[in-house]
């Protein structure tokens, strides 16, 4: 069992920054380089959506084009967590985030390959 809890959504302005964290627990979790971490989002009335990931090991990493060169994913294997460093936000980044866990994921941005999730954190930013 993997367990996922994120933490820092919140309120802000456009233009503004927040970062997100989540933090990785759990027997199962072994932060080997084959575990893949990934953030995705849900808005009201849409599908779930990826946003970036990070493979554990390795470190190497993968964006939406929504999201590229605004946000930046890093993880801490001393913490076992993974950020998402979220900047120049849009109205249209409004979400609940979600921080996911994979082993072996062969299509890192697909949400169904992902087998443990967090609770969500909700992300408002107002124009």
């Amino acid at each position: 069992q993997v367990h996922l809890v994120e933490s820092g959504g919140g309120s802000v302005r456009a233009g503004g920054s927040l970062i997100l964290s989540c933090a990785v627990s759990g027997p199962t979790f072994s932060g080997s380089g084959n575990w893949a971490m990934g953030w995705f989002r849900q808005a009201p009335g849409t599908e779930r959506e990826f946003v970036a990931v990070i493979k554990w090991g390795e470190g190497s990493t993968s964006y939406a084009d929504f999201v590229k060169g605004r946000f930046l994913i890093s993880r801490d294997n001393a913490k076992n967590t993974v950020s998402l460093q979220m900047n120049s936000l849009k109205p249209e980044d409004t979400a609940v985030y979600y921080c996911a866990a994979g082993l072996w994921v062969p299509v890192l941005t697909a949400s169904r390959w992902y087998n443990y999730w967090g609770q969500g954190t909700q992300v408002t930013v107002s124009s």
